[in-house]
């Protein structure tokens, strides 16, 4: 295909701006898909996405427009998801930037604005939502161009709902995106940006063609991998799949190699021919480096060769996690997880749950600190049970975020009281227009990960918006609070928090304990202890037996003979029991937080 009309673009703004909805009126416009199997959020595929009404996963769609090939991405919004909008960025020439018209810019269009111009794209910038009531299109114009600089008059008013201004934002794209380079006599050079795992067909990938041509008769060789597939179909999504012959170079489509192994076709793996093909990979993509650990475990020990072989399946279609196997004395084995977030945490665990039928207990979320310890050396702790003992560590480091918040005026001191308790910095107060405010703080990301996006929204009805980058380490005065049950560390609820608040985490994990576990025949005690000192207890009463109830009347000392026989009962169960903690008291306790 001739390179001149082929346009590659993606759809990028905050969440709920209207980015699927605006993907939606362009197949319809476009004759991609017809009216009577059109339903909103088209592609949107999985059924987390549509019961959540987010975009979890990049989809890729080619649209034909005015004798013109407009290969489209859309991408999620939220900020756990920017790795996608990155990958996706790698496969355009331009971007279009959807905002509200009745909310503004808000922190993701900064932040996905910033991706596109660090990668040289085209903007087209487009006003959404022009039909709402409380729309203000001229106002927000005048704040684009104020904040990223993008002339007013260039900005395009459309209606995504009612499909007003759509052909402009498509007639745009061919005006100011530039034509895809690519050489196709060159050896073939083609980089994959997605995948995901057919059970019947194998591994599914979506490639974008740099150079050469790849045809559907030739051996394809993964240069990363090192092996070789013959291709079963090269194709196009429109958005069907529509296997075609070959793809050019500046094309987007899928290849299907009957690839079983996952670990062959990751997201930047670069495909050439077997034969005569290119020795250069492509760039390909940065590891994104997990913010937030969690330890994954079956409730099923059986089930945990189950759990491995889904995690590895589920990382080749989001290669944004980690996972390595780890060992609880209380939860036996599973795995700790490295996710880029709390959303990216709660939607893995739900995905493992639904598309493989696993049932699963997740450890409370923690973060990786860096320990100097008393010889010199430096470890790297994402699990508070693998910490080192207090007398071996010199200091504790803890991961720091530069985070921005955008909110209406009326809500900055509520912000800033929100921040000043969870031990954050001020750097600095842009004011983007007289009503609107970017209040830029650092962070330590542990005070963030468990419930900061939740109260932000609740202190401000809503209307605040948060984007966060990671910003160093630096040294706390931190201690590990350990849960003992009948003298024995549980390892599972262990946890890293600054000295100030430790009381505070361990009186409320000792009460909500003394809730969750079942009286025994004897007392449990329940302990929070720093170190070798307590700091917070409560105790499980036991269950008492009337053993006096036969007696009636007669000498005081056969009830205290009775009383004393039931008391050494006690203190020998005492000492040989051992408390049992249901499945329901770890799920409940490690909700702590929430």
């Amino acid at each position: 295909m001739d390179l001149q009309r082929i346009r590659n673009t993606s759809i990028i703004a905050h969440i709920d701006h209207g980015k699927s909805t605006l993907a939606d009126r362009m197949l319809e416009l476009t004759g991609a898909v017809d009216a009577r199997d059109m339903r909103a959020q088209y592609l949107d595929s999985m059924d987390l996405e549509r019961e959540r009404g987010i975009t979890i996963k990049l989809q890729s769609v080619r649209l034909d427009w005015k004798d013109h090939v407009v290969n489209l991405i859309d991408t999620p919004g939220h900020v756990d998801f920017g790795y996608e909008v990155s990958r996706s960025l790698a496969a355009c020439e331009s971007v279009i930037l959807v905002v509200d018209a009745a909310q503004g810019i808000e922190a993701q269009t900064l932040a996905n604005c910033y991706l596109a111009m660090e990668n040289d794209l085209e903007i087209v910038a487009c006003l959404n939502k022009i039909d709402l009531p409380a729309a203000e299109p001229d106002r927000y114009a005048a704040e684009i161009e104020n904040v990223l600089g993008i002339p007013a008059e260039d900005i395009l008013r459309i209606s995504a709902k009612t499909g007003e201004g759509v052909g402009d934002v498509l007639d745009a794209v061919l005006d100011r995106t530039p034509a895809p380079e690519g050489d196709a006599d060159a050896p073939l050079q083609a980089l994959i940006f997605d995948s995901h795992f057919d059970q019947y067909r194998g591994v599914v990938s979506s490639i974008r063609v740099v150079n050469g041509v790849m045809n559907s008769r030739d051996k394809l060789k993964f240069l990363h991998a090192g092996t070789s597939h013959d291709p079963d179909e090269i194709g196009v999504r429109t958005p069907d799949n529509l296997p075609v012959d070959e793809l050019g170079p500046g094309e987007t489509g899928y290849l299907i190699a009957g690839i079983k192994d996952v670990g062959e076709a990751r997201s930047g793996e670069t495909v050439t021919t077997d034969r005569r093909g290119s020795d250069e990979p492509l760039d390909g993509y940065k590891e994104p480096k997990p913010m937030v650990f969690s330890g994954l475990y079956p409730i099923d020990g059986d089930e945990f060769s189950d759990l491995r072989e889904a995690l590895e399946k589920l990382r080749l279609n989001d290669s944004s996690f980690t996972y390595e196997p780890e060992t609880s004395g209380a939860l036996g084995f599973g795995f700790r997880c490295g996710f880029l977030g709390l959303l990216h945490m709660e939607i893995v665990r739900e995905r493992l749950e639904r598309e493989f039928g696993l049932t699963l207990i997740s450890t409370a979320p923690s973060v990786a600190y860096r320990i100097t310890k008393g010889d010199g050396s430096e470890i790297i702790c994402s699990n508070p049970s693998e910490l080192p003992p207090a007398a071996e560590i010199v200091s504790i480091a803890e991961p720091y975020l530069k985070a921005s918040v955008l909110t209406p005026t009326d809500y900055t001191g509520t912000i800033m009281d929100l921040c000043q308790t969870r031990r954050g910095e001020m750097v600095k107060m842009d004011y983007l227009s007289p009503e609107r405010v970017e209040i830029h703080y650092r962070l330590p990301l542990g005070e963030v990960v468990i419930d900061f996006f939740d109260q932000l929204k609740s202190r401000t009805q809503g209307y605040a918006s948060l984007d966060y980058e990671p910003d160093g380490y630096a040294v706390d005065n931190l201690v590990r609070v350990d849960i003992l049950l009948h003298g024995d560390p549980v390892d599972a609820f262990s946890s890293i928090v600054h000295k100030d608040k430790s009381y505070d985490y361990g009186r409320k994990m000792a009460e909500k304990l003394k809730e969750l576990i079942p009286r025994q025949n004897f007392e449990v005690p329940i302990q929070a202890a720093i170190g070798g000192k307590i700091i917070a207890r409560s105790t499980v009463k036991a269950y008492r037996k009337d053993v006096t109830a036969k007696l009636y009347g007669g000498d005081v000392t056969r009830k205290n003979k009775l009383l004393k026989k039931q008391k050494e009962g006690k203190k020998r169960m005492k000492s040989i029991g051992r408390v049992d903690i249901p499945q329901e008291a770890f799920i409940s306790a490690l909700q702590l937080d929430d």
